[in-house]
């Protein structure tokens, strides 16, 4: 597992915890504004879901506080996807990135999926962006191909919203075996 160069702990969030995951989502919006400019697909600097919708539609939610201040300063949302688990969002202040944390949530998603009996994470991201592909490259993971049904589903979606726009959108996953 991946660990922070700085004091975070990663946990399950609590009810508590649901207030924040909106801002952290949105605290990202500017790293796609200064990457695609003008050419910004308006899908990703729409206001987050919240962090409750979030919760009732996941197998899991995990934070990453920071240890002292408590503050929350990424998450990772993992849900069901027609029996499969899928990293459906990542985030990570972009104050605190570049640190270890986006890793280590991965990795504490990955653990918690396979301890629930899932053989595979999956996720969808930009191919491209160094964010995104190339961060879980090195984490892993792969892209799908060719998609299962329910991949392409995903895959779909994520056109229809026009998250297309700004780039390739992949199915990536990764096995989870015990360590």
């Amino acid at each position: 597992m991946s660990t922070p160069s700085y004091a975070v702990r990663i946990r399950l969030a609590r009810p508590s915890d649901l207030r924040h995951l909106a801002a952290v989502e949105d605290s990202g919006a500017p790293l796609f504004e200064e990457l695609f400019g003008a050419a910004l697909a308006p899908v990703l600097v729409e206001p987050a879901r919240s962090g409750r919708d979030r919760d009732l539609d996941g197998i899991f939610l995990l934070v990453a506080e920071e240890t002292g201040s408590g503050t929350v300063v990424g998450f990772a949302h993992v849900r069901e996807v027609e029996g499969h688990a899928h990293l459906e969002q990542l985030s990570v202040r972009p104050e605190h990135g570049r640190r270890g944390t986006g890793a280590a949530l991965v990795a504490a998603a990955e653990e918690e999926a396979r301890w629930l009996g899932y053989d595979e994470l999956s996720l969808c991201t930009y191919r491209e962006v160094p964010w995104n592909g190339p961060f879980y490259r090195r984490l892993g993971y792969r892209e799908a191909g060719p998609l299962a049904p329910w991949q392409q589903r995903l895959h779909d979606h994520e056109v229809e919203l026009g998250l297309d726009v700004n780039g390739v959108r992949v199915v990536m996953a990764r096995p989870l075996r015990r360590r």
